[in-house]
């Protein structure tokens, strides 16, 4: 791995944080967990144990199912000493009506951090505000800030800068679309998201992040034309046109989407250096094309390992 400068000449006590979504941290405590994941990375290539989890113990509440966001937590967790304890649905009282609060208050007397992945979002604040102990939401039908931390590592990592990057999100204005803003808001990234009528981000989202984007000078718009979206983007960046729990939906956002797929001649649209990013997992031939997923400008792979040093870096500093 190249050797790049870091974000910040600064570091951050997020001892017994949250981390429920980007807008929870400043923007040099971002560039802070960001050069930290590098970091982290570094010390994991080149074989040296760094342990500042050892004895302790992470939750890990599934109520969405996963690979990266599973995968990357308990090996991150092991990696760094601690055990790691994977809870689904239906391992757990949650599940059967127990109530936030209680569960919040029983895990806080047993574990040392919890992560959840789980649908409403008032779920994630709910868990947050009861525990005594670090909450880390690793997705909501909200947002997903574990994801766009890691995606924003990447870019770094690829571009050299954040600063002046232009990320076009082409697609449904989900919670990627809304995390994607806020950290390219706070880290001073253009962010224009491309969505069908109907399928655009949630508007208070789209007014925060521009009001953040005034600190940075980032831009941060949406549009209904995905080529004036990909112009002389230096990122394109596609997610799967029904997200889990929108199955239903999928023969209707086909029709909407239609015009939406990243394909050779959408990306033809972008700077000639530019790379391809996908949270996973991707259907190719609908939200994109295998030639450009698959082809030379594709970083998926780079990205979707960067969920791990992103975690790592996110636990260490809360709970390390």
């Amino acid at each position: 791995m190249s050797l790049i400068q870091p974000l910040t000449d600064k570091t951050f006590n997020l001892h017994g944080r949250d981390f429920l979504e980007m807008d929870d941290y400043s923007t040099e405590e971002i560039q802070y967990l960001i050069d930290l994941a590098i970091e982290l990375k570094r010390k994991q290539k080149n074989g040296e144990v760094y342990e500042p989890l050892k004895g302790k113990t992470v939750g890990l509440i599934f109520e969405k199912s996963s690979t990266r966001t599973r995968v990357s937590f308990e090996v991150g967790t092991y990696q760094l000493g601690g055990h790691a304890l994977f809870l689904s649905k239906n391992d757990i009282q949650l599940g059967r009506g127990e109530t936030i609060a209680d569960t919040a208050g029983v895990m806080s007397r047993y574990l040392d951090g919890i992560m959840i992945r789980t649908f409403g979002h008032d779920k994630v604040v709910d868990l947050a505000k009861y525990s005594s102990i670090p909450v880390i939401n690793g997705l909501s039908d909200l947002a997903h800030p574990c994801q766009v931390l890691a995606d924003y590592q990447t870019i770094y990592e690829h571009k050299g800068k954040l600063q002046g990057i232009k990320l076009a999100y082409v697609g449904d204005g989900n919670n990627m679309a809304h995390s994607l803003m806020i950290g390219g808001a706070k880290l001073g990234v253009h962010v224009s998201v491309a969505s069908p009528e109907g399928y655009a981000p949630d508007a208070a989202v789209v007014q925060q992040a521009q009001e953040f984007a005034k600190a940075t000078g980032a831009i941060i718009e949406v549009v209904h034309d995905p080529k004036a979206a990909v112009q002389d983007a230096d990122v394109i960046y596609s997610d799967v046109w029904a997200s889990m729990g929108f199955e239903e939906e999928q023969k209707l956002r086909e029709i909407a989407f239609k015009d939406y797929q990243v394909d050779e001649q959408l990306a033809s649209y972008a700077k000639d250096d530019y790379v391809f990013m996908h949270c996973l997992p991707a259907h190719r031939g609908e939200e994109v094309s295998e030639g450009v997923i698959d082809g030379k400008h594709s970083i998926i792979f780079d990205q979707a390992e960067n969920r791990l040093h992103a975690q790592k870096a996110l636990m260490a500093a809360l709970m390390g």
